[in-house]
């Protein structure tokens, strides 16, 4: 009897090691680029884009996330750019979501970031957040789907691509190649 309790014990323990990975960045990269990481719908917590002459990537202590207030849903991204840390904040209006399986409604859907009371936001190492000055640029949610484990959901994975003309501190700016591959489990 000792035996099978100690076989459910190591299954437990492995089946959260598991889970865990869900939480991993995995950098695949780009067959054009491989500064890049390469575009995926499989939930491996990475997002890029090339950023003038460098790029911003994800990293190992990368954050992402969405919020949802008062009819704005905010994606954020935040990880690094050359060696200082960098966010960009996509914010644009959208239907109720509250949780994350209401993320689904997202697949399909384009913003165009010139739009009325949309706003890209980026903020630079220590500095102030810039509401940045868009010219051109979208945000294309291509696949919003739920993952579940053993038939449990468990998150959203939200993938697409984006890419943005700016003014930043008045000299023209641009970010292209963007993609976000990412696992949310909840909303705030």
């Amino acid at each position: 009897m000792k035996k099978y309790g100690l076989i459910v014990i190591l299954l437990l323990i492995y089946s959260c090691s598991i889970v865990d990975n869900f939480d991993k960045s995995i950098f695949i990269p780009d067959k054009e680029d491989p500064n890049l990481p390469a575009y995926t719908e499989l939930g491996y917590n990475t997002f890029g884009a090339k950023y003038g002459n460098s790029y911003f990537l994800s990293s190992d202590s990368s954050s992402f996330g969405v919020d949802y207030h008062g009819g704005i849903l905010d994606l954020w991204l935040a990880g690094r750019q050359e060696n200082n840390n960098m966010s960009l904040t996509f914010s644009f209006p959208f239907s109720p979501v509250y949780t994350y399986q209401d993320l689904v409604s997202l697949t399909g859907t384009t913003i165009d970031l010139t739009g009325a009371s949309c706003n890209l936001i980026m903020r630079y190492e220590y500095q102030n957040e810039d509401t940045l000055i868009v010219s051109s640029g979208r945000l294309n949610f291509k696949q919003a789907r739920i993952l579940r484990i053993d038939n449990i959901e468990n998150r959203a994975i939200i993938s697409g691509t984006f890419d943005a003309q700016f003014l930043r501190n008045g000299l023209p700016e641009v970010i292209s190649n963007g993609r976000f591959d990412l696992g949310i489990t909840g909303i705030n």
